[in-house]
C-alpha cells in the first residue's frame, strides 16, 4: 500500500522534457498495454482507445499542433505558445487517448435504462486510465504532463495515424526523460474535501 501511495504522491505535471530516457521504449508499451487491459469500464465496456507515438510521429503532433494553433492564436502571444509546444515536441513520445463512439452507442441500445451514462462512464474510464498511465510512466522514472488540444487537431491526427472516425480524440500526454523537478502546487486542506463517518462504539 505504500508503494501505491507513493507512486501517486509522486506522479506530478512535468513540461521541462527531453529525448534521452533510460528505458525501453518496449517497456513503456508493455505497461502501457497491461493497464489498458486491467483498468476498469462501466459494464466492462472498454471503450477507451490508446495511441502510442515515438520517433517521428511524435514530433508530427505537435508540428500539426502548432501549425493549427499559429492560425488562431494572436501575434502577441504566439511567442508562448509556441515555447510551450516545443517544449512538448522535445519530450520522447506522446500517448494519445481516445474513446471509441461506437462502441458507447452498442451500450446505450443494449442497455437503453443507462443511455444517458454510457457517455459519461465512457469519459470516466478514459480518465482512469490517463490517471494509471501518467502513474505508471512516473513510476519508470519519466517526466509527464497532460494536454488537451482536441478538437483542434483532431481530424489531422487521424489522417496522421489512420485513426477510424468512431474514435474521439480526449487527451495527449507528453512523456520523456524530467529536465528538472516538477513545480510544487498548493494543495486544499483535506478536512475540506472529505467527510469520514467511523462505527459507532
Amino acid at each position: 500500500m505504500r508503494c501505491f501511495q507513493e507512486a501517486i504522491s509522486n506522479r506530478r505535471t512535468n513540461y521541462n522534457l527531453g529525448k534521452d530516457i533510460k528505458i525501453l521504449p518496449s517497456q513503456i508499451t508493455a505497461a502501457i498495454e497491461k493497464l489498458v487491459i486491467e483498468v476498469p469500464s462501466a459494464f466492462n465496456m472498454q471503450s477507451t482507445r490508446v495511441v502510442v507515438a515515438m520517433g517521428k510521429k511524435h514530433s508530427a503532433i505537435w508540428h500539426i499542433t502548432k501549425e493549427i494553433l499559429q492560425e488562431i492564436v494572436p501575434k502577441d502571444r504566439w511567442s508562448q505558445t509556441k515555447e510551450k509546444i516545443n517544449s512538448f515536441m522535445n519530450a520522447y513520445g506522446t500517448v494519445l487517448f481516445f474513446d471509441d463512439i461506437q462502441t458507447v452507442q452498442d451500450m446505450q441500445k443494449q442497455y437503453t435504462s443507462y443511455a444517458n451514462n454510457f457517455p459519461i462512464w465512457a469519459q470516466q474510464a478514459n480518465g482512469m486510465l490517463q490517471f494509471a498511465v501518467w502513474t505508471a510512466l512516473t513510476n519508470m522514472g519519466l517526466g509527464v504532463n497532460l494536454q488537451h488540444y482536441n478538437p483542434l487537431i483532431d481530424e489531422k491526427v487521424k489522417i496522421l495515424f489512420s485513426i477510424p472516425e468512431n474514435w474521439k480524440l480526449i487527451a495527449q500526454m507528453p512523456f520523456g526523460r524530467p529536465l528538472q523537478a516538477p513545480a510544487a502546487i498548493e494543495k486544499m486542506p483535506v478536512s475540506r474535501r472529505v467527510k469520514i463517518f467511523y462505527p459507532d462504539v
